[in-house]
């Protein structure tokens, strides 16, 4: 088979969520996010597990995503829209029974004009200056929001994958001077947020990266492996390059071998010449540059070439792959292609 294979841990995902469930405080709901085809992974295997798990509320990026989950789980599990209510989404919201996560005063008009009847949420900015609702329209809105009964109040940190970091504690008591005194359930923590602490969790958490398997959650089980397969495999005399410019050229004979995978399938290229792949535990080095579909690596050292190499796994994590690529595992994890064979291991619950 000429198509790298891409191995998903459905059994690590749902491991990943039940350990950040526990770190959780008593009484704190934890949900999912699987925003962006949960991260990369496939709603439609992913969200279904996680449901059968225990998860009772999903969070997306945009609507359509949230129509996709619901086809996934069926119609117990509520489905919050981080986007909120944007215009051309009320039948879909309506019809699907999404919750849309307020961020304006112009979406709360909307929402209660046309659906005034339907759930919602609010988010507010709180310092991340993205989505949300700002301080002084939140003070303007207020009573009149909080009068229809939303069933979350939410916002996010910006910098929570850094303990030390100030902001965590800025946001932490706006939210606070924002929020108290509210009888609705409140949501600050993502996976950073829980790592941060019982202060950061209020009522509901919604990890993210942290089921997949990444960064910050240094704890969390492997959840992707992805293998490629060896096309074709060439002696080099000293001084011969590899790839499109040249970049790369052999400081004696070298063997290189080219697998099938390149910026098409989600690695990058700013791999070329800094990545690494791996033939059973053996660092082998990205030569040259990553092409679409081709990347060529250095496998002189070894005493056999296999037919495969590994490019993410037990021996390196997404994050390492993303620090070689100077980016984050988000990137790594959101892009990995479609013409991968992927491979589900099926839930054990």
């Amino acid at each position: 088979m000429g198509t790298a294979t891409l191995t998903i841990d459905l059994n690590a995902i749902v491991q990943n969520w039940r350990a950040l469930d526990a770190m959780s405080g008593a009484g704190v709901e934890t949900g999912a996010c699987v925003k962006a085809d949960a991260y990369g992974l496939g709603i439609t295997k992913v969200a279904p597990a996680l449901a059968t798990a225990g998860v009772k509320t999903f969070f997306v990026a945009v609507a359509e995503e949230g129509a996709a989950v619901r086809q996934a789980v069926g119609n117990g599990p509520r489905i919050m829209v981080f986007s909120g209510h944007m215009a051309g989404d009320s039948d879909m919201i309506g019809d699907l029974d999404l919750i849309p996560m307020i961020n304006s005063i112009d979406q709360m008009t909307r929402h209660v004009e046309v659906l005034p009847n339907q759930p919602f949420g609010i988010q507010l900015d709180t310092g991340m200056n993205r989505l949300g609702i700002e301080p002084s329209d939140w003070s303007a809105m207020r009573d009149i929001a909080l009068a229809r009964n939303p069933v979350l109040v939410m916002s996010h940190l910006a910098d929570a994958d850094d303990p030390a970091s100030a902001m965590n504690a800025t946001q932490l008591a706006a939210f606070q001077e924002m929020t108290d005194g509210i009888d609705a359930p409140r949501s600050l923590a993502a996976t950073g947020g829980i790592l941060l602490g019982d202060e950061y969790q209020f009522d509901m958490c919604r990890p993210g990266i942290g089921l997949y398997g990444g960064l910050p959650f240094e704890a969390a089980a492997s959840v992707v492996e992805l293998d490629a397969p060896i096309i074709q495999t060439r002696r080099l005399s000293a001084g011969e390059t590899v790839g499109y410019g040249g970049t790369w050229s052999a400081e004696s004979d070298a063997t290189i071998a080219t697998i099938s995978s390149g910026y098409a399938d989600g690695l990058i290229r700013s791999l070329s010449n800094a990545g690494k792949v791996f033939a059973d535990g053996t660092e082998c080095p990205i030569v040259g540059r990553v092409s679409m579909d081709l990347i060529g690596v250095d496998v002189s050292h070894l005493s056999s070439v296999p037919d495969r190499l590994t490019v993410l796994g037990p021996d390196q994590t997404v994050d390492a792959a993303a620090d070689a690529a100077g980016t984050i595992g988000y990137e790594i994890l959101t892009s990995l292609g479609q013409r991968y064979a992927r491979l589900y291991k099926s839930v054990q619950v």
